[in-house]
């Protein structure tokens, strides 16, 4: 699961991002507005949830919010901010974010509330099965499927297929599946993501799915069907 994480404190974001991590999360952390919104607005970064800093420099939080539900992006929001008042508060909730949390706070308070916003059933890990072709996925178990015969997949594995599922018939370069599997501040090498096609491909080949993982050379790979005679 992926968080993006805008704070201009740096030994707050340090602490907060080291805590979320722990937990297993991926995290992407911006310090401030102007980079923040970039982040905030690119959806090929596929993040799951945001942690927002009202008062950030350059541009604010509650902004980056409001452009980001102008845009489209739905996923859970969390405003960590100094400004406590009711008023605030109503500003904050009305602008577009789903809690709000004054500082200062305990981290585990914010674990627990990240806990409680994921569970949420328009979270993508608890989505309804995702099918495509013959194929079925159920994000929560990590388990893909056909008719005859169901596999078990690696977490990599999941968050691929999980991609391509989405996304059936579109091409994605492998840094864009960096980007939204592994996160913008990993340094997997791009060798990494042709061994994970390479595993999928023996996953799909087991299932005897008439859907392929096809390499566009030189651009990347998509998802679709073969004919079905």
């Amino acid at each position: 699961m992926k968080i993006l994480l805008l704070e201009d404190d740096l030994d707050l974001c340090k602490n907060i991002k080291f805590s979320l991590e722990k937990e297993g999360y991926v995290v992407d952390s911006c310090n401030d507005g102007e980079t923040a919104l970039l982040y905030a607005l690119n959806t090929d970064y596929s993040y799951d949830i945001a942690i927002v800093d009202r008062m950030l420099p350059i541009i604010d939080g509650l902004t980056i919010i409001q452009s980001m539900r102008k845009k489209g992006i739905s996923i859970p929001i969390i405003i960590i901010t100094a400004m406590d008042t009711i008023d605030n508060r109503i500003e904050g909730l009305d602008g577009g974010a789903d809690d709000y949390l004054v500082k200062p706070f305990h981290i585990q308070e914010l674990l627990a509330r990240v806990r409680a916003l994921t569970r949420r059933p328009n979270n993508m890990f608890l989505s309804e099965k995702i099918k495509y072709g013959d194929l079925i996925f159920d994000k929560n178990s990590r388990t893909l499927s056909t008719k005859t015969k169901s596999l078990l997949l690696t977490s990599k594995e999941s968050e691929l297929i999980f991609v391509f599922m989405q996304n059936p018939e579109i091409l994605f370069s492998r840094e864009q599946l960096i980007l939204k599997v592994w996160g913008s501040s990993s340094d997997v090498e791009m060798g990494n993501v042709d061994n994970y096609i390479s595993f999928l491909r023996k996953r799909l080949k087991d299932l005897k799915s008439y859907c392929k993982i096809v390499t566009v050379y030189g651009t990347g790979y998509k998802l679709e069907m073969e004919n079905v005679k």
